[in-house]
């Protein structure tokens, strides 16, 4: 047999464009890894479909793989340009599919998007940006072949299936954050960076429903269209990821509506801390008003004050003032404002 070409290499990235390039047989086994340039062979071949697997091609791949394929250039395009919204379009006999897909990498979610093309006998996956490698959702389908047998409508789903499940770990960190955040909330110090970090966690939530809510109207459509390239065996397959999709999407509202509870309880605490400070210097003013208006009526120097001439003046006048003041000082107490 000849030995295949060797895979053809991006600069800019540590990996093969082409990850996998590999035929299979009606019945789901897999026959062997090809080339790019054998792919309209195997196509040709009867009872045969080829699943291929890439990475931030280049333009000139795609070309090839349009050629291969006869797939369509507005939908080749859109596969290189990788800002696109999660939608699914129909070319004829074969479906294009943008899905976006999220990754956590150094403690930050990463987005990015795969992107699908599908015919009746052939699957081609393109990933961009942050997106774990589909390797194993292919070995799982490999380790099935009765359900492999089904053509490249199983290997759509394994796919699609990789990519919600891989928003349940993110969901389940950002649950995990919320919980700790709400506990700083209610902490008798302000913390500026406890209102910034519930910000930043709102909008990544807003980025993640922009994510995952688009691909329940993916899957849906897959489960009731499309009958010449989804096949019905596969159909209660998609229901089960948009019922994953659903769970992830209803997650995030939630979470978004805590989320802006969370904020303005702080907000409101933060309020509430300051009526409480404003409240006690209030009231350390009302104390030393007492003794201050007292004393600045004698300060007066009239020379017409009575009881300037008493010897028992000045130690009344410092009884009143301390009866005064403590009269205030438990008024104020009973009143919460000291």
């Amino acid at each position: 047999m000849i030995a295949p070409n060797p895979l053809p290499m991006d600069p800019a990235c540590t990996g093969p464009m082409v990850v996998n390039c590999v035929a299979y047989t009606a019945d789901g086994r897999r026959l062997r890894a090809i080339t790019v340039e054998e792919i309209s062979d195997v196509l040709a071949t009867p009872d045969q479909w080829v699943w291929v697997g890439l990475h931030e091609p280049d333009e000139a791949l795609l070309e090839q793989l349009r050629e291969e394929f006869d797939l369509h250039p507005l939908a080749v395009e859109d596969a290189h340009n990788a800002h696109q919204r999660a939608k699914i379009e129909v070319y004829g006999d074969s479906l294009f599919i943008a899905a976006h897909t999220a990754q956590v990498v150094n403690g930050k979610i990463l987005f990015g998007e795969t992107h699908a093309f599908i015919g009746r006998n052939y699957l081609v996956t393109i990933r961009h940006g942050a997106s774990l490698s589909y390797a194993a959702a292919r070995r799982g389908c490999e380790q099935a072949p009765e359900m492999l047998a089904h053509g490249p409508s199983y290997g759509l789903y394994a796919v699609l299936d990789f990519i919600v499940d891989n928003f349940f770990p993110i969901v389940r960190e950002f649950q995990q954050e919320l919980q700790e955040l709400e506990e700083e909330v209610f902490q008798d110090t302000f913390k500026r960076a406890t209102i910034r970090r519930l910000y930043d966690l709102k909008k990544e939530l807003v980025t993640l429903r922009l994510a995952i809510a688009p691909l329940q109207d993916i899957v849906n459509q897959l489960t009731r269209q499309f009958p010449g390239l989804i096949r019905d065996e596969v159909r209660p397959y998609f229901r089960d990821v948009y019922d994953h999709a659903a769970r992830i999407n209803e997650s995030t509202d939630t979470m978004r509506e805590m989320l802006t509870a969370a904020i303005s309880v702080n907000l409101a605490l933060v309020g509430v801390a300051q009526n409480e400070v404003v409240k006690r210097l209030a009231g350390w003013a009302a104390l030393l008003a007492a003794p201050t208006l007292i004393a600045s009526w004698y300060g007066m120097n009239f020379h017409d004050m009575p009881e300037l001439a008493s010897p028992w003046a000045y130690p009344t006048m410092i009884g009143i003032t301390a009866g005064v003041c403590t009269a205030l000082y438990v008024g104020l107490r009973r009143a919460n404002w000291l």
